[in-house]
């Protein structure tokens, strides 16, 4: 079982990363938001599940051990698959999917790319009591810094098509970075979400 890799990054695409650890470069399939920060280069740690298939043995990895986590709940859900379960952590946070199974909303799950209705619904049914949602002023990123300001950046960069984990985290991030004038202000606290991005994600695939 190998269940993390530590190394450098040969090359990245949109869903995945390949590791250089010891010589020998392992492929492994990662959240958009991974595979967008990662750097060719750079030496990254990745938690990692191994998911062995009659004709195939395929990596995905996670920067954090509640991902994975959350992961192989995910996995315990019927019709829900290593590609759409990696999808969901593209798309939510943790305490994203949390909060919306412990509040009984599938809405967050329907807008996740292969996640139909029914399956939506059976991730909030089957994860009910199975993950512990934040506290009140917990873990999600931006709800304590900016406030209403980075919800609605968040809500204007999801418009835009990114996921609501890139746009939550580059929103609260670009906030706290801010001066106190700009992250008072929407479209100052925008403009440098948006620079913070990128270029190579305006107008084209999104996380």
């Amino acid at each position: 079982m190998i269940s993390s890799l530590h190394g450098s990054v040969l090359t990245t695409g949109t869903d995945h990363v390949v590791i250089d650890v010891g010589g020998v470069g392992f492929f492994v399939f990662v959240p958009a938001d991974v595979a967008h920060t990662a750097r060719v280069g750079e030496n990254v740690r990745l938690h990692t599940s191994l998911i062995v298939r009659e004709d195939a043995l395929t990596l995905y990895g996670f920067a954090e051990t509640i991902e994975l986590d959350v992961f192989t709940q995910l996995l315990s859900v019927t019709g829900v698959g290593p590609k759409s379960a990696l999808g969901v952590l593209g798309h939510l946070t943790v305490d994203q999917i949390a909060t919306a199974v412990a509040d009984d909303d599938d809405a967050p799950f329907r807008r996740v790319s292969g996640i139909g209705p029914k399956t939506a619904k059976l991730i909030v049914v089957q994860l009910a009591g199975k993950l512990q949602p934040p506290s009140p002023g917990g873990t999600v990123r931006g709800a304590a810094t900016g406030g209403t300001v980075v919800a609605q950046v968040t809500a204007a960069l999801v418009g835009l098509g990114w996921s609501e984990k890139v746009a939550n985290e580059a929103a609260a991030e670009t906030a706290d970075a801010a001066s106190d004038a700009d992250r008072s202000s929407v479209p100052a606290l925008l403009r440098r979400a948006l620079a913070a991005l990128g270029p190579a994600k305006a107008g084209g695939a999104r996380g």
